[in-house]
């Protein structure tokens, strides 16, 4: 369902492991599809090089030697309401991963006409 004009624009974040699959597949790419399916405006995965997770341990990898596994960001863009309806329909991915979900509504300034 398209963002209508008047709902305010917000972020979907899903942190998860990379290396979560679901049914074969990284669930992260599961995710950034089923949002282009359900037409929402925007989806980027963000793969981290370095972070803490629940074991208390530092992860990293090496930028020359990375591969999709360690923390990973899916930042999904649309309505908060669209947000809040996808959540529900991808939570057989979820349960299956540890993640952690937020839901943010996006704060805009714009700046006059030809002013930085």
């Amino acid at each position: 369902m398209p963002r209508r004009d008047d709902d305010a624009v917000a972020r979907l974040t899903v942190r998860l492991d990379g290396a979560t699959l679901w049914q074969d597949r990284p669930a992260y790419a599961e995710l950034v599809h089923r949002a282009l399916r359900a037409g929402l405006a925007g989806a980027s995965v963000f793969h981290d090089f370095e972070g803490s997770g629940p074991g208390g341990g530092l992860h990293h990898a090496d930028s020359a030697h990375f591969a999709p596994r360690g923390p990973c960001s899916v930042l999904i863009v649309d309505g908060e309401q669209q947000l809040r309806e996808f959540l529900g329909t991808v939570q057989d991915v979820l349960e299956h991963a540890r993640a952690a979900v937020s839901i943010d509504v996006v704060r805009h300034h714009s700046t006059a006409r030809g002013r930085p």
